[in-house]
């Protein structure tokens, strides 16, 4: 490789090491798998895409070459991924939106009688089937399609020749994705289902680009697999957060009486909360995701008509 692409090359790599150490620091000082966390991985996910697409025009990059094929088949899984997130995350609307009818429904009244808390109950058994019908569903979806996406991490690595080609594009290809690949598992793990069949495992893959690189990705994907060992469901701690906040309400109604309703009101508030705050992450979660499938479909135009103009 000539000095600039070598020079444009290890300064991608140093971008791709410093996002990763960052997104270590958000996950171990938030709790595991929050949407402030996943938000984070989205908009990292995002911001290496984008910075591939601006390196290919810093490289001196055969127009038809195999590269761009190899460029498009990467972004490709990327949308595909993309969507069963998702459709994942988008099927928790039910789910919060009774939630919030429910917790909210309570607001004009001020006597808490033995009538009103029978019907809290049986909002709760709604709610309660509702999650239980979501995580079996996005269950469904995670086996019927991680098979198609091969996310793999550390895989065999290519000598370095071949990891050179194309002024070292083909090796920062390698580079985004394994970085990628991880990236997407948390995503699907924290929103879709997390199963112990499809654990966040793998070498430290190769050291082409130094060690810092390859060290910082197995760091964190071990922190993150650590954090979920052996766990299935959806693991996005809000949600998991307001079922806990749910079955803490339902015990105060079925063990205490009527006379604690200061508690059953902290309780009320409390659940309320927890499904605004899931709410409010979800459709934001989501907005996310639109942007990113825009931004790839204007990638994969961008350097079809670089190829195309050259």
């Amino acid at each position: 490789m000539d000095p600039s692409s070598v020079n444009s090359v290890n300064s991608f790599c140093a971008f791709l090491t410093h996002g990763i150490d960052e997104l270590e620091r958000v996950f171990v000082s938030n709790n595991s798998m929050s949407i402030h966390f996943l938000q984070r991985v989205i908009a990292l996910l995002r911001s290496f895409h984008s910075q591939l697409v601006l390196l290919v025009q810093k490289l001196r990059l055969p127009v038809g070459e195999k590269w761009l094929d190899e460029y498009m088949d990467e972004s490709s899984k990327l949308w595909d991924v993309c969507h069963v997130i998702k459709t994942g995350v988008s099927s928790m609307e039910n789910y919060y939106t009774n939630g919030l009818t429910m917790s909210s429904s309570l607001d004009g009244n001020r006597r808490f009688s033995s009538q009103i808390s029978r019907q809290v109950l049986r909002a709760i058994s709604g709610c309660r089937m509702e999650a239980t019908s979501l995580e079996r569903e996005n269950k469904r979806l995670i086996q019927r399609r991680i098979g198609d996406f091969s996310l793999k991490f550390g895989e065999k690595t290519m000598v370095e020749s071949k990891l050179n080609a194309f002024s070292g594009f083909r090796g920062v290809l390698y580079a985004m994705r394994n970085v990628s690949s991880l990236l997407m598992m948390i995503l699907l793990q924290g929103l879709v289902w997390s199963d112990p069949n499809f654990p966040i495992t793998g070498d430290e893959g190769c050291l082409f680009f130094g060690s810092g690189f390859m060290i910082s990705t197995g760091r964190l994907r071990r922190r993150v697999a650590a954090e979920i060992s052996g766990e299935s469901g959806i693991m996005l701690y809000e949600f998991r957060r307001s079922r806990e906040a749910m079955e803490e309400l339902r015990e105060v109604l079925e063990h205490g009486n009527v006379d604690m309703e200061g508690v059953i009101r902290g309780r009320l508030d409390e659940l309320k909360s927890c499904f605004g705050v899931l709410r409010s992450g979800v459709e934001n979660l989501i907005v996310e995701i639109d942007d990113f499938f825009d931004e790839i479909v204007d990638g994969r135009k961008m350097l079809a008509d670089f190829c195309t103009h050259r």
